[in-house]
């Protein structure tokens, strides 16, 4: 079966799961409303004359409700579920086709205050029809950090190998990655209120004065057992009431802290529940790669995460009494001080379990992350998974392609970028692919050091340090002009590759069309000293340009291999280009051309 036919399938799937759920959700609410009726009607009846049958049929009538409530409780689930899957089915298809209107975006977690590198905007990695848009949303908020650090700072080639070995366990578990994602997009929360529940599992501070974990139990004791004294006739007077009194100024007391701790509990009780199910995948999995063996084991430490933070989801669940049941949490409160006894259940887990908690998480999204980029080498099945070679000088690619074009589009090219000491120099016309081969080369030397399977045949690099100048933007608010941005940029580039002479990463760098924001004179002269300083740093890259005299001239003429694109004019005048890469230098240009097709004569 081919991704698309399994996205298609999936999706007939949960179509038809939906569908029938939907059927049985609507009859169940029906019922719902019927048997409340009926019971209000039957005890109404059934009152007025007395305790008869029919009151006690009333009885039974609202019994069921209840039963009927949680039953269709479980039905509106399965539909959330089957919705989620229908959702995820359609973005496969999605991304297979890359259709970007159906694709949702893909925003950083909301506490992620950090920038994206200068690359980033020059390859596409983030905004709309970008890598990270194409990639989609993991199931969890820790499984996003994970992966925009993947993205943004290249990883050591033991970690990298590591990924990959889970990334080919991951890719055939295409059910167990769909669920993994479906609990994950039923159960939504900020990355804020994440954090705030970490810090509280972490914290040791109590939100009441430790004494009242002895108090309060005496006093839920002493109300309890004086009441039942007086119902039973063992005492006369109502002794109950001064225990209870004492009790009710404590819950004003601390009502404040007491709730604040249950809001931070409940980031979401379905969010805690959607967690505990996601653990458990993890869980009851026997994983043969040792990231997600070593990623299962972290989930087990102090019992098992799934079922811990079960328990703590149920806390939260029955600490929402006092919005659910209003009216039934006063004299619950008054009589037991139910919030407290919730609180010091809920103090005992965190003693028990607060010092794990984060670590759940992450590995949590560790496997999430890598879930996500099993996702390419279940999609892209003829997709590389490429080598990386710290013995190695150049970067060398098979049918090399942009990850984010769709395939029926996309043109491969075999690439070599390096030994140091050498440039590749990329002529061709306008249109015809230039700065699209800058960025697929860029695209993949990403995804590489990410442990991604990477859009070629093959790919062998080195550790890569990746520094790029495709776009350029001037600022009037802080008086740079085009020419000063692009600068900039070049001395940073220029910085990273003396920085790295000797260092373990090789700077790779992708220039296209350096300082347009000047004379063709003193640029050729500017791009010619700088193509000079990154070749005596032994940075290896690749440069466009439209000038070609430029590859006659030092240090092109003795460094640069020269490769072109070309494109095709037709006999009834149209153009159109093939975007295959082709040795030496490009013999034509196509800017006159282009004016006459939209309509402009030049003269």
């Amino acid at each position: 079966m081919t991704p698309r036919e399994w996205y298609v399938a999936r999706l007939a799937h949960w179509t038809a799961v939906r569908e029938a759920k939907e059927r049985i959700a609507t009859t169940l609410s029906r019922l719902r409303l019927v048997t409340f009726l009926a019971g209000a009607v039957l005890l109404w009846v059934g009152l007025r004359h007395g305790p008869t049958t029919l009151a006690y049929a009333g009885v039974v009538s609202f019994v069921l409700f209840g039963v009927l409530v949680a039953v269709h409780d479980r039905s509106l689930e399965q539909v959330a579920r089957a919705t989620a899957g229908e959702t995820l089915s359609t973005i496969g298809l999605a991304r297979l086709e890359r259709d970007w209107k159906v694709l949702p975006p893909v925003d950083d977690p909301d506490n992620d205050s950090a920038g994206p590198p200068v690359f980033a905007a020059d390859l596409d990695v983030v905004g709309p029809a970008s890598l990270r848009q194409w990639l989609g949303r993991s199931a969890t908020i820790e499984g996003t950090r994970r992966l925009r650090a993947w993205l943004f700072v290249p990883a050591g080639r033991l970690t990298i190998d590591r990924r990959q070995s889970a990334v080919r366990e991951l890719a055939p578990q295409a059910l167990w990655r769909e669920s993994l994602l479906m609990e994950g997009a039923r159960g939504v929360s900020a990355a804020a209120e994440l954090d705030r529940f970490f810090e509280w599992a972490e914290s040791k501070a109590s939100a009441v004065p430790r004494s009242l974990q002895t108090a309060v139990p005496l006093l839920t004791a002493a109300t309890l057992g004086l009441l039942t004294a007086e119902a039973t006739g063992w005492i006369d007077g109502a002794w109950w009431i001064s225990p209870m009194l004492a009790g009710v100024v404590l819950s004003f007391a601390f009502a404040a802290a007491i709730y604040r701790t249950f809001d931070t509990i409940s980031i979401g009780e379905r969010v805690l529940r959607q967690h505990a199910a996601m653990f458990a995948l993890v869980e009851h999995e026997q994983w043969s790669s040792p990231v997600l063996a070593d990623m299962s084991e972290r989930l087990r430490r102090n019992g098992s995460a799934s079922r811990m933070v079960s328990r703590l989801s149920r806390l939260g669940q029955w600490s929402e009494l006092r919005r659910s049941a209003a009216l039934l949490h006063f004299p619950i409160q008054a009589f037991t001080l139910w919030d407290f006894h919730l609180l010091f259940a809920t103090e005992r887990w965190r003693r028990r379990c607060g010092a794990f908690v984060r670590d759940w998480f992450d590995a949590l999204g560790e496997i999430d992350a890598l879930a996500t980029l099993a996702t390419i080498h279940h999609d892209e099945p003829a997709w590389a998974l490429p080598e990386i070679d710290y013995e190695f000088q150049s970067i060398e690619a098979d049918d090399l392609g942009h990850p984010l074009i769709a395939p029926e589009r996309r043109v491969g090219n075999d690439i070599t970028l390096g030994p140091p000491g050498s440039v590749l120099l990329v002529t061709g016309s306008n249109m015809s692919g230039k700065s699209t081969l800058l960025r697929a080369i860029g695209l993949n030397v990403l995804l590489a050091q990410a442990g991604a399977p990477v859009c070629a045949a093959r790919l062998r690099l080195p550790p890569c340090d990746l520094q790029t100048s495709l776009l350029i933007q001037d600022s009037l608010e802080r008086g740079v002009s085009y020419f000063m941005a692009a600068l900039a940029r070049l001395k940073t580039i220029v910085d990273a590759a003396d920085r790295e002479r000797k260092g373990p990463r090789r700077v790779v760098y992708l220039l296209d069309e350096l300082l347009q924001g000047t004379n063709s004179a003193e640029r050729a002269v500017a791009v010619r000293a700088v193509a000079r300083h990154l070749l005596n740093a032994g940075a290896i890259g690749a440069m466009t340009t439209h000038d070609l005299a430029i590859a006659s001239y030092e240090p092109f003429a003795s460094h640069a291999r020269l490769v072109h694109f070309s494109e095709q004019v037709h006999p009834d005048g149209s153009m159109t280009f093939d975007y295959v890469l082709r040795e030496g230098i490009a013999t034509s240009r196509n800017a006159l051309r282009l004016m006459q097709l939209i309509g402009i004569e030049p003269k």
